[in-house]
């Protein structure tokens, strides 16, 4: 049973939409979808009076949302693939410097604060095919590298499983049934700490290959404070993906 209501923010009025079932337990939850929708999950037997009170409690944290997915909309410049402009290696921004010159071979080398690329011609077209699999490269070195690390830690994982890198549309990481694991190559321009966060949490699916409540109790051991990193990292998902031009 579904209910669209409304609540106001300042001179800002705010839909939301009260979803009520069984599944949602003891407690009244108050989600904002990526895509701006605020939903909050009821039992069928909370009154409504309970839940008008939780949502205005709540609606200074849903407008802040909704200003953030707001803000992440707002387009990145189109990039020229020129010195000054940044990019982000995990997590932290280089700028670009474009060197020109008698060089063999054409190469990108992060060095001194920058991700300098060494090209013989100016062409801004090879630039970003010289960057784009310099962080192809390094996706695939530090992902794979950070698998077996934390796969050491974990005690239920006797082996570092085998790991994919692919570009997914709406995914940072997934676990097969048998235990591969699947890596997004964009994650390497994310903080280090939310590249760890991906990889536990899909580590965490060789012991429980679903999402329940031991899942979570599991996750939250082996990588503590995992939903505020896991909100930072998909509130930069947009910028993330369009920074690789």
């Amino acid at each position: 049973m579904t209910e669209d209501r409304c609540v106001r923010y300042g001179d800002t009025v705010i839909p939301y939409r009260i979803l009520r079932c069984e599944a949602s337990a003891q407690r009244i939850r108050v989600q904002v979808e990526c895509d701006g929708r605020v939903v909050i999950l009821a039992p069928v037997e909370a009154s409504d009076a309970t839940i008008t009170a939780i949502v205005k409690r709540r609606t200074r944290w849903i407008y802040e949302h909704l200003r953030s997915i707001a803000d992440r909309k707002v387009p990145l410049p189109k990039r020229d693939w020129v010195s000054g402009e940044s990019h982000r290696y995990l997590g932290r921004r280089y700028a670009l410097k474009v060197r020109v010159g008698a060089v063999e071979p054409e190469r990108v080398v992060l060095a001194s604060g920058q991700l300098k690329v060494y090209v013989a011609v100016h062409d801004p077209k090879h630039v970003r095919i010289l960057v784009q699999a310099w962080f192809r490269e390094r996706a695939n070195f530090w992902l794979r590298k950070r698998v077996n690390e934390l796969a050491t830690q974990l005690p239920w994982v006797r082996k570092a499983p085998s790991v994919a890198i692919r570009q997914m549309k709406s995914r940072w990481g997934s676990c097969s049934p048998a235990g591969r694991l699947t890596l997004n190559p964009v994650l390497v321009r994310a903080p280090a700490d939310a590249v760890d966060y991906v990889i536990v949490h899909e580590l965490c699916h060789l012991r429980h290959h679903n999402h329940s409540r031991s899942f979570y109790l599991l996750l939250a051991r082996h990588a503590p404070g995992w939903e505020r990193i896991k909100e930072r990292l998909d509130a930069m998902a947009e910028s993330l993906y369009m920074e690789q031009g």
